[in-house]
């Protein structure tokens, strides 16, 4: 059985947008120090990709199921919170 190596070659992706929205992104393209196409590239991946993990299932058991609600109708305690609770805000200052 022979494996095809993925395809490596950029394919061309044409979009039409609105000046407003070039210039915008040019903006924030510039201040990361990539192309607009680069720019726009990582944006489109990285929203593809948390639509996919968005769309993820995780079976477990039904014990497991009932610990996890258990957790999650515990209410919040311990060190760490009373500490964030504490903690002063900034538009309080």
């Amino acid at each position: 059985m022979t494996k095809t190596a993925p395809e490596t070659h950029a394919k061309p992706v044409n979009l039409r947008i609105r000046e407003d929205m070039r210039i915008l992104i040019d903006r924030a393209a510039k201040i990361r120090g990539k192309t607009r196409s680069d720019f726009m590239i990582d944006a489109a991946y990285r929203a593809a990709e948390d639509t996919l993990l968005d769309q993820a299932l995780i079976k477990v058991d039904a014990e497991s199921y009932r610990h996890y609600l258990d957790i999650l109708d515990r209410p919040p305690g311990g060190e760490g919170f009373a500490r964030l609770m504490n903690a002063s805000k900034p538009w309080q200052d």
